[in-house]
């Protein structure tokens, strides 16, 4: 379940309230009891597993390197 984290303007405090997305904007209420929060925007980071080891690249010919892998001619 996502996490969502608020910050009560009454108090200062930052906290974390897990709820489903659909209620991801209803309002909520600081440890304290404080109805003024806003909730805080946050970043998502997402990883992978990948066995153990990294992807490599497609094997083939061609190429050229450069900023794009050479394909536009830039």
């Amino acid at each position: 379940m996502p996490r969502y984290e608020f910050r009560c303007r009454a108090c200062g405090d930052t906290f974390e309230v897990n709820r489903p997305m659909r209620e991801a904007s209803e309002p909520t209420s600081c440890p304290q009891g404080h109805a003024d929060t806003v909730k805080l925007l946050s970043t998502v980071a997402v990883t992978g597993r990948t066995g153990g080891a990294a992807p490599r690249p497609a094997a083939g010919g061609g190429g050229g390197g450069g900023c794009c892998g050479g394909a536009c001619g830039c």
